[in-house]
């Protein structure tokens, strides 16, 4: 395949008024490989809650004002490599870590600022380079759209389940909150590993989902708000042994009443809003929990990720709700924020 010249791409500009209302598409030169560098031809990208903030500037003050290349998520197939680069080849079909600086051990200010879609350019679009060591090699039986929700969605349901600590192993239980992407990876891994998953949402519709995933107990929140009370009486009054924690202020307080002693609690989504209570960190001290934030995960867990992946593919198979064309992206932000899809939205940036 030849190295192609140009490459079109999403676009945020600066002093956006409608946030992902004003994505354009615009088209640039690719530029020359690096010595190090793999270049590749991007198939899909899924969406992040994360992108929807960014493209609307209400992320993070450090983010407002800048022109923005959106998406984190990507997979794809490489079409040409750097000089130096000895482990990947044209054809090999790769997924690009959420930072591609993250190889190892913790997240650092360094390997952040380096995260995809934010201060870098994104992937969402047509041709983009990355560092040979940044990648990681899909498996076989996934389609290019399937692996497009594992970088972000995937690694930081297995780093919140997997990352440290308190390790999800079998027998354990598990509380799940809603039926978004992370949450289902997150289900789809509990279940794999042996839990038991209790699953939470506002949609008996997404609830049934969510039951075919595994899930043996489901609590509509709508319908029992102190859903908190349910959890205890499932679990004979123990509490759970982790909790998926995807809503912020305003769950918060109840997932740590839901969790055992010594049991952990991962945050990882702010979707929700409210005031905490004053007996926040008492009930956090007496209940010995674990509040750990994730911040997605390294290159070398998304290696550990893919092998339970691979050992276990009738267990873990992407959840897509609805795939766009590129040149829908505005449709396809928009479908997001309605909150009405269970799994990952994704776009078709290039055809399979």
């Amino acid at each position: 395949m030849s190295i192609p010249q140009k490459s079109r791409q999403y676009f945020l500009p600066a002093g956006r008024k409608e946030g992902y209302k004003n994505l354009t598409i615009t088209e640039v030169e690719v530029p020359k490989l690096k010595a190090n560098d793999v270049l590749v031809k991007v198939h899909a990208a899924s969406l992040q809650y994360r992108d929807l903030s960014i493209a609307n500037e209400f992320y993070g003050p450090g983010l407002n004002g800048r022109e923005i290349v959106p998406g984190s998520d990507m997979s794809g197939e490489v079409i040409a490599v750097g000089q130096d680069v000895t482990d990947w080849k044209a054809g090999d079909r790769v997924c690009a870590n959420f930072s591609p600086a993250h190889l190892d051990g913790d997240p650092t200010p360094a390997t952040m600022a380096a995260a995809l879609g934010a201060v870098a350019p994104g992937v969402l679009t047509e041709y983009r380079s990355f560092p040979s060591e940044s990648l990681v090699r899909i498996p076989a039986h996934f389609s290019y759209q399937q692996a497009s929700t594992l970088p972000c969605a995937a690694l930081t349901a297995y780093n919140a389940l997997n990352g440290r600590g308190n390790p999800i192993k079998a027998g354990d239980t598990v509380l799940i909150l809603g039926t978004g992407g992370v949450s289902i990876w997150a289900l789809q891994f509990a279940v794999t590993s042996g839990a038991t998953v209790i699953a939470t949402s506002s949609s008996d519709e997404k609830l049934k989902i969510a039951e075919k995933l595994g899930a043996k107990h489901l609590i509509n929140y709508r319908n029992t708000p102190d859903w908190e009370e349910e959890v205890l009486k499932i679990t004979n009054g123990v509490g759970v042994d982790h909790v998926v924690e995807v809503g912020g202020q305003g769950t918060m307080y109840k997932s740590i009443k839901s969790v055992r002693f010594g049991g952990g609690v991962y945050v990882i989504g702010v979707l929700t809003h409210g005031d905490l209570p004053q007996d926040i960190f008492r009930l956090i001290l007496d209940r010995a929990a674990e509040v750990r934030g994730i911040l997605i995960g390294s290159v070398s867990q998304f290696k550990d990720m893919l092998r339970l992946i691979e050992a276990n593919p009738e267990k873990t198979t992407p959840v897509i709700d609805k795939v766009f064309a590129f040149e829908d992206g505005v449709a396809a932000f928009a479908h997001l924020e309605s909150q009405k899809h269970v799994g990952k939205v994704v776009i078709q940036v290039s055809k399979d």
